[in-house]
């Protein structure tokens, strides 16, 4: 049975974090049965101001977006879909509550990072669509939300079912953000664990906590990383799958290989861009032991592994993120001693 025949389907983003209150910001003034669930300050804000966003480019051109709110879960049991803005590290224990509370009813759009979501959800729920979240998005305060650009969102299923109800999802999510369906979202998916794996280094030398004292280096450790997990997931069968926006592979291979004259200027102009990366904000700003660390860049290594393909940039990047990462002291590194790490495995 098609679970999505209603004409307005009740959706319900559970979790309002830096992606789920952007995607939902976007979404809801297009869609009056939208909802969101969270707790705490980030529930009292959602229901006394609704969401504030604005573009990197325009800090000062902040807009509110006023949005609906359910009290708890049990208020979800009607949901047609259900939409998870929380990471891997906390989805078990999100989806045993779902399972516990709503059932198997809602369609699960799942928009964490990673492939852990496709082992966990498949376990409470039989309707899933993974969502690969294209742009990068930030929490200033609850619940005020920057972004670099808005959208894309990519949308799939492992086997490529749920055709129509992924379809609708799609067209809804259009309404306020660019939103595209693949019929192979596994590519999707490694393609931005491979651009993700940068979260890790940026973290490791604390880009926007502390200067970059050689940006040479820094290029060099920032390309090697990505490109290596470009070729490990191709190693491992995957193709390009374009995220808008993002460096396509020949980019990414460009920035690596080109003489620094060419591409050091652009790199440059590349790293003032960025923003704190999600993983930086649980290290740095938050103190979490929690991080994606091992659903990216240990991912990718794993894979490596299995493969027989060297990772030798990664391998050091996580090895250092695992001994330091979770410290409550945690101080970034200097580029310098993190290519002191790096450099006697390229031998």
């Amino acid at each position: 049975m098609n679970e999505l025949d209603a004409a307005n389907p009740k959706i319900v983003f559970f979790g309002a974090g830096a992606i789920g209150a952007s995607v939902g910001g976007w979404v809801a003034p297009h869609h009056d049965n939208l909802y969101f669930i969270d707790q705490g300050a980030v529930a009292a804000t959602l229901k006394d101001k609704g969401i504030t966003l604005y573009h990197q480019r325009e800090p000062g051109a902040k807009a509110t977006v006023k949005v609906k709110v359910l009290d708890n879960i049990d208020a979800a049991r009607d949901a047609d879909v259900l939409a998870l803005g929380v990471k891997n590290f906390s989805l078990d224990k999100v989806a045993q509550l779902i399972k516990d509370k709503v059932g198997n009813r809602p369609i699960i759009v799942s928009m964490a990072n990673g492939v852990e979501n496709q082992r966990i959800l498949p376990k409470y729920f039989s309707k899933v669509i993974y969502c690969v979240v294209s742009y990068n998005a930030w929490m200033d305060e609850p619940v005020t939300v920057g972004f670099q650009k808005k959208g894309p969102l990519i949308l799939g299923t492992l086997d490529n079912g749920l055709r129509a109800e992924t379809r609708q999802v799609a067209e809804i999510f259009n309404g306020g953000v660019e939103t595209v369906v693949v019929p192979d979202i596994q590519d999707a998916i490694h393609c931005k664990i491979a651009v993700n794996l940068a979260n890790a280094a940026t973290t490791l030398v604390g880009q926007g906590f502390r200067p970059i004292s050689d940006m040479g280096l820094y290029q060099t450790i920032m390309t090697n990383v990505i490109l290596e997990g470009v070729n490990v997931i191709r190693a491992a069968g995957y193709h390009e799958c374009k995220l808008g926006g993002m460096p396509s592979w020949r980019t990414i291979w460009m920035s690596a290989n080109l003489p620094r004259f060419l591409s050091g200027p652009i790199f440059k102009r590349n790293v003032q861009k960025m923003n704190i990366s999600s993983m930086a904000q649980d290290v740095i700003l938050k103190k979490s032991k929690e991080t994606e660390l091992e659903s990216i860049t240990g991912y990718i290594v794993q894979l490596a592994d299995e493969h027989h393909f060297p990772a030798p940039y990664n391998k050091a990047i996580l090895a250092i993120a695992r001994q330091e990462f979770g410290k409550p002291d945690f101080q970034p590194w200097d580029v310098k001693d993190v290519w002191a790490r790096i450099a006697p495995s390229l031998k």
